[in-house]
């Protein structure tokens, strides 16, 4: 039996370890974003409830020395990498 609680990504999820957002066991299973339609590979942190997501604006850094980042509005979809992979094993 599958608990489908663990299949589904959090509703919020941020790359940054400073981040109240940031669960770094997440973010080793891997995670998939769709953005208006197109895979994603750049996604710093993304929020599927409020459509947003936010990507590093090229090389530019804040005063603290991160990278500083566009928030993009949209379609927001989110999806473990591993679970896909296991769907698509399962259907064959």
């Amino acid at each position: 039996m599958t608990d489908s609680t663990h299949d589904t990504p959090p509703d919020r999820l941020c790359n940054d370890p400073r981040s109240k957002f940031h669960d770094e066991a997440l973010l080793e299973r891997g995670i998939g974003i769709r953005f208006n339609g197109s895979e994603r590979t750049n996604v710093e942190e993304y929020c599927i409830s409020e459509g947003w997501i936010r990507v590093q604006a090229g090389r530019s850094l804040d005063r603290h020395g991160m990278p500083m980042t566009l928030k993009i509005k949209g379609k927001v979809e989110a999806w473990f990498k591993d679970a896909a992979g296991q769907d698509e094993t399962a259907a064959d």
